[in-house]
């Protein structure tokens, strides 16, 4: 043997092994907190430490917004439960636009009671003069946000946004009126337009198919009396308080009052197909799937309802889809979510504080949970 063989043979031996070559493995991650661990109860359908690790991400990571509160439902159930500091079971959450489908359920009701029809003029009596064009805008068109009126949600500078104007300028006393007085910029049922202005006509229209008198405390009474009784009570949504403006409309597009479970007590009410926890039907299953079903103007939008087609439910193109094209959401300003997924049997409530860029990663988060269930 050479020295040179033998000082080759003696360097080899000082080698680590071959299997152990390459990238050292990832770090393990840092065990969970008793308060994540705690989040999440024994029996949640998916793994206990995962699932745990998932939703506590939505809590430490600051690149998400702040996340104020998460309630998981898992095939009827209470999967998960956790809050951030200064908020717990019984803070009320504003729902921004989740009231929107609040509002669809609503004008449910009164069409399965026989007072109002979808496919009918929009019954808005300012509209029905000879040669107003707006006479052709239908229910339908209201519910499925392509009315076609001049409603801008968002303006440069904020001010001009249509939703400012009509909830704290010039339409803020009497908030239908303003949104019905706007003229047409396209033909009725051609384009979508998202839009506050939309709801609070359709919230309208509720009030006036439950009375006909316009004292605004009568407005008042007939609608809350009549969702607590048709809605509410049955589904033991005990928190749910809701806004009106100085003539007695309900602000539906945007201002309802609720805890993180009722908002989860809504959102089964929506994936069960309209039915309580009892199986007191309350609103027709063909409602529901007309809410979740895409209107001719848009893919990613039924009734006063994002569906998770077209990038719908995180509402940016460049996003591609996650989980099930049956998914469902309320959503509402700066991050609140009711996500609906009928084939996995969840809802995923979210309510909190994110910016743009902040929501699309946290969206992100909540897919991830929503994946640790598999379709049935």
């Amino acid at each position: 043997m050479t020295f040179r063989t033998a000082s080759l043979i003696a360097t080899a031996a000082l080698l680590p092994p071959l299997a152990s070559c390459g990238s050292a493995p990832p770090p393990a991650p840092p065990p969970l907190s008793d308060e994540a661990l705690q989040a999440v109860m024994a029996d949640a359908g998916a793994p206990k430490d995962q699932l745990a690790r998932q939703i506590d991400e939505l809590f430490t990571q600051a690149e998400l917004g702040e996340t104020r509160a998460i309630v998981l439902m898992s095939d009827g159930e209470l999967a998960a439960e956790r809050y951030s500091e200064g908020y717990d079971q019984d803070t009320r959450f504003v729902s921004w636009s989740m009231a929107k489908t609040v509002t669809a359920v609503l004008i449910g009701m009164l069409v399965a009671d026989g007072k109002l029809n979808v496919g009918d003029p929009a019954p808005v009596p300012m509209w029905q003069r000879p040669g107003d064009p707006r006479a052709e805008i239908t229910l339908r068109h209201l519910l499925q946000m392509r009315s076609g009126l001049r409603h801008t949600e968002a303006g440069d500078p904020p001010y001009d946004s249509s939703e400012v104007r009509m909830l704290f300028l010039d339409g803020r006393d009497d908030m239908a009126r303003w949104a019905k007085e706007q003229p047409l910029e396209a033909e009725p049922g051609e384009q979508f337009e998202y839009s506050s202005n939309t709801t609070v006509i359709l919230a309208d229209i509720g009030a006036r198919a439950l009375t006909s008198s316009s004292d605004p405390a009568a407005r008042r009474q007939a609608v809350d009396e009549f969702l607590k009784e048709r809605l509410f009570e049955p589904l033991g949504m005990d928190s749910m308080v809701l806004e009106y403006d100085a003539s007695g409309t309900l602000i539906g597009g945007s201002l309802m009052h609720a805890t993180a479970r009722d908002w989860a007590k809504f959102g089964e009410f929506l994936r069960r197909g309209g039915r309580s926890a009892e199986g007191q039907q309350l609103v027709p299953s063909r409602w529901i799937d007309a809410m979740t079903t895409p209107s001719p103007a848009s893919g990613f939008y039924g009734y006063q309802t994002w569906l998770n087609r077209e990038s719908g439910i995180d509402r940016d193109e460049d996003i591609p889809d996650r989980g099930p094209e049956t998914m469902f959401a309320a959503i509402g300003h700066m991050g609140q979510y009711v996500l609906i997924s009928p084939e996995q049997r969840i809802t995923l409530v979210r309510l909190g504080h994110s910016n743009r860029t902040e929501r699309f990663k946290m969206l992100a988060e909540l897919f991830d949970i929503a994946e640790l269930y598999p379709t049935r």
